[in-house]
């Protein structure tokens, strides 16, 4: 539950020192000069651009991008760290999203065929997000703690609803649909059954179930001790590198993470009047930090429909394969948040690296796919959402993976191997 903060509210030349910090402003001004240096040299542009100042002009736009990006999360976390968790994390994911959202729209409204954007960029992001930074997180977690438990509950309801949205999304297409399409009956009932489903959960994840998403307490102190310890994880069992210190006690019936004893299964009076507190107390500060996010999105709102162009145009002439351009976009949108995966990891906050990682995929899907299918609704255009047999069959063993994880008693290096591996693998299979 989110501790009730007694901190003194923020106001006057505080809080606007606070907020308007020099980064803040530099990424703000550095992406309005680039919209605005864009608008006023694009007419002058040759067409079509020779190899040199393509590659040059799509880096500088990306550098922007990713450096706004920076902004968002900035302001992201300042929320998060106020709000606590799972509601600051949620503001964090919707806010990566939600650019991720935009720059697929953005490709799909400019020039050229993108009837499979939004289904690669979806894959790319289940890949990269699930298998490299989760993957990372469970290692450099494994390395620095020997294993951390995450509450089961709430990891297991996001697996579930990932292998919901999957199914619906890249597999039933194929199923019902003509040629991987969906017909504009199935789009509108796919669509408002992935929104419908998705605010359920959310009413769930911040409501009734809130302690389903945060830190099982018990464990992160026994974390802690096995970091002092100085346990070592060695074929898949702990072994105490001193004998100053006796060996963790194994969880018992009453403590599991099924059924933490440290937070209740449900919000109390208490913790919901701290949310309360919470929002009168810092009402100025949370609004002006969220004036400034939505400041700093903008911009890249408005680059991403000149790199859509670009990138586009240098594929082509590269030769690559069309789901390279469904890659740059998660990564270039996901790099923030990934950094903030595994800072979380470095912290013992397995939960909250959970929290980050499956819930941005869930938010991706429940997003993504409703706005890439009203876009074709209105537009006319076809989009190809039905995956391939080795994508689905990767995905899969995916989802098999993170439910396997999310049971395990202790998350530990080895699962992070595991999810590198297959990160790898759908790299390769890339190529192919």
């Amino acid at each position: 539950m989110p501790s009730l903060d007694r901190s003194p509210a923020l106001t006057g030349t505080r809080l606007a020192r606070a907020v308007l910090t020099p980064p803040a402003i530099l990424r703000l001004a550095a992406g309005w000069a680039s919209v605005a240096a864009l608008a006023a040299l694009a007419p002058a542009l040759p067409s079509p651009l020779p190899s040199l100042a393509l590659l040059t002009l799509l880096a500088a736009i990306v550098a922007v991008i990713v450096l706004a990006a920076g902004g968002v999360v900035q302001q992201a976390e300042a929320l998060a760290a106020r709000l606590g968790d799972p509601y600051g994390t949620l503001v964090l994911t919707l806010s990566i999203v939600v650019i991720e959202v935009v720059l697929i729209a953005a490709v799909m409204l400019g020039d050229g065929d993108h009837a499979t954007i939004a289904r690669d960029s979806v894959m790319a992001v289940s890949m990269i997000i699930l298998n490299l930074v989760f993957g990372l997180c469970l290692v450099v977690a494994g390395i620095r703690y020997g294993g951390l438990t995450a509450n089961r509950v709430g990891t297991s309801m996001y697996v579930g609803m990932l292998l919901l949205l999957a199914t619906s999304a890249f597999a039933l297409p194929a199923l019902i649909g003509d040629d991987g399409s969906l017909r504009p009956v199935q789009a509108v009932v796919v669509a408002g059954v992935t929104v419908a489903l998705y605010a359920v959960f959310l009413r769930r994840q911040t409501g009734v179930q809130v302690a389903d998403f945060q830190e099982v307490a018990e464990f992160q102190e026994v974390a802690e001790f096995d970091e002092v310890a100085g346990y070592q994880e060695d074929a898949g069992f702990q072994e105490v590198a001193s004998s100053t210190f006796p060996p963790s006690p194994a969880p018992s019936s009453a403590a599991t993470p099924d059924a933490p004893t440290s937070s209740p299964s449900t919000p109390t009076s208490a913790s919901m009047a701290g949310i309360v507190q919470i929002l009168r107390t810092h009402h100025l500060e949370l609004l002006a930090r969220s004036a400034l996010l939505i400041a700093t999105v903008l911009p890249i709102v408005l680059l991403s429909h000149h790199m859509a162009g670009l990138l586009d145009e240098g594929l082509a002439r590269l030769g690559a394969p069309a789901a390279l351009g469904g890659v740059l976009i998660a990564m270039i949108v996901f790099t923030p948040e990934s950094i903030t995966a595994v800072r979380a990891a470095l912290g013992g906050e397995i939960q909250r690296v959970v929290n980050l990682c499956h819930g941005a995929l869930v938010s991706t899907f429940a997003l993504t796919i409703p706005t890439v299918l009203v876009i074709s609704l209105l537009t006319g255009q076809q989009v190809l959402l039905a995956e391939s047999p080795t994508n689905l069959v990767l995905l899969g063993a995916t989802l098999v993976l993170c439910a396997l994880s999310a049971r395990a008693a202790r998350m530990t290096r080895w699962h992070g191997i595991a999810h590198l591996l297959l990160a790898a693998i759908y790299g390769f299979a890339l190529f192919s």
